[in-house]
């Protein structure tokens, strides 16, 4: 569903979307498992405009304002913009912590495994051979995206 929604956003195109992932939560709080992918899209919206945008998603989608690691309906994270290193208000980019877990890593490297993280200087590929994180992220085997 949120990808249905960002795709209807004006100013954002879907490129690609990565494969479905039912993954142990993060943060050591008691919880569900979560659904994870990575989208890359293109956009011709404000690194500010496109936050706002993935914001007001989340609300529509039932989000509420929870404390940080806490369960959730829905979380949109901007993990990079370009290769831009952006620091401002609420919003760090690249995601300060998407190096240090796989599902983030493993869907991500599915759809751009040669990108490079402008701060690390390492290719995704090379951050998920590098990773120490054992939490489980098992592939959802025949679910789409529905775009």
């Amino acid at each position: 569903m949120a990808l249905e929604l960002i795709a209807k956003r004006e100013g954002i195109k879907i490129l690609k979307t990565s494969s479905f992932y039912r993954t142990e939560p993060w943060g050591g709080i008691e919880q569900e498992w979560f659904v994870n992918c990575v989208t890359k899209i293109e956009t011709s919206l404000s690194v500010s405009k496109l936050f706002k945008n993935l914001q007001q998603i989340e609300m529509d989608l039932g989000r509420k304002n929870t404390s940080k690691g806490y369960p959730r309906v829905i979380d949109i994270d901007m993990l990079f913009f370009d290769s831009r290193v952006i620091e401002g208000g609420n919003l760090i980019i690249p995601h300060p912590l998407l190096h240090k877990r796989a599902f983030v890593l493993i869907p991500f490297r599915e759809i751009e495994p040669l990108f490079i993280h402008p701060v690390l200087s390492k290719t995704i590929n090379q951050l998920r051979i590098e990773l120490k994180d054992a939490k489980q992220v098992i592939r959802l085997e025949g679910v789409k995206c529905g775009l």
